[in-house]
């Protein structure tokens, strides 16, 4: 099958061909439709061979943790009542492992076995074919899997923030999303259909604030307000600006939450600068619970998942696209 993969440390990732996989006991082969891009696939070429193995990752490997497609084949010990073959479904996007304490209590985004998994060490999406355990299989109903793979990462990832934040936000209150590409312009629907508070999009990007009022944003700007008092300030970018503009953003009692990874740092003394009696929270991932809530708000039509399709063959301008931050959607390549 054709597969788009890491052949090895320190190297670009390439389009080449690889063995379709086997189902062995519990586990299911997913025909993928389609697969979304993630700007954290970009930094796989540069992690270092030490880091990588540390981790738990294997080369070469398959990228792509934004997946969703049919079931083609279950292995041994499942059953047809259980999963239908040709049913449509998406993949949980983070790695667990079912069994820690974390995982026990529904915090498998906490799961040391997150380290490593389907796209980031281990083979993921973007190929014909996939595996995946049945705990990590989500039923689609009636959505599309061609363009449902994101909101298993992008959409969970966005939940996940705005459920950390709600018991902050009052039913009068403001909440500011710094980013609106594809985790921001989710976090505006979420807040939006969840909570009853005044939402602000901030993006640099004309196109990305056109689409963050087209799904639901009261205001949009380039800039975070000054002061405006807001109850939570949800940073989905991450850089020294950012994370200095929405501390200062946050009223007293409020939250802010730290969701990008563009590296920023923050190095005022905490008084004065944090917010008071408020909260500060930072995270990678999301629960299976998150992806299975996302679900069920996008198949009840709360939540719009417009993204932008590249035909397997266009993957490295998909990348490129995707690299230069122009898109105001999710990139998802299709496999059919």
């Amino acid at each position: 099958m054709r597969a788009y993969r890491m052949t090895g440390w320190g190297t670009q990732p390439q389009t080449t061909t690889a063995e379709v996989p086997s189902p062995g006991p519990g586990q299911i082969l997913i025909r993928v439709a389609g697969c979304g891009l993630c700007r954290s696939d970009l930094t796989m070429p540069h992690i270092p061979r030490a880091a990588g193995e540390k981790m738990g990752w294997r080369m070469p490997f398959t990228l792509g943790h934004e997946t969703a497609g049919w079931v083609a084949e279950l292995g041994s010990g499942l059953r047809s009542s259980d999963l239908t073959l040709g049913e449509p479904v998406a993949l949980v996007s983070p790695a667990s492992c079912g069994e820690c304490d974390f995982c026990l209590r529904g915090r498998d985004s906490n799961c040391m076995a997150g380290l490593s998994g389907r796209g980031y060490g281990r083979d993921g999406g973007l190929a014909s074919f996939v595996l995946a355990a049945k705990r990590d299989v989500l039923k689609l109903g009636s959505l599309d899997p061609l363009t449902a793979g994101p909101l298993t990462d992008a959409g969970a990832t966005a939940y996940h923030a705005v459920r950390r934040a709600i018991p902050r936000i009052s039913p009068a209150g403001t909440v500011v999303v710094i980013g609106a590409g594809g985790l921001g312009a989710f976090a505006v629907q979420f807040l939006r259909a969840l909570t009853a508070a005044t939402v602000i999009a901030v993006d640099l990007l004309p196109a990305r604030r056109s689409y963050a009022s087209s799904v639901g944003a009261h205001t949009v700007s380039p800039d975070v307000p000054r002061r405006c008092g807001a109850d939570a300030v949800l940073d989905f970018v991450g850089t020294d600006d950012t994370i200095t503009a929405g501390l200062k953003a946050v009223r007293p009692g409020g939250a802010y939450g730290l969701i990008g990874s563009a590296g920023g740092t923050f190095t005022r003394p905490w008084f004065g600068a944090l917010p008071r009696d408020g909260e500060v929270f930072t995270f990678q991932g999301s629960s299976i619970a998150d992806a299975r809530e996302v679900i069920a708000l996008t198949q009840a039509g709360l939540i719009r998942n417009e993204v932008t399709l590249y035909p397997f063959d266009k993957i490295t301008t998909a990348y490129e696209h995707l690299s230069a931050g122009t898109l105001p959607t999710r990139a998802v390549i299709t496999m059919r």
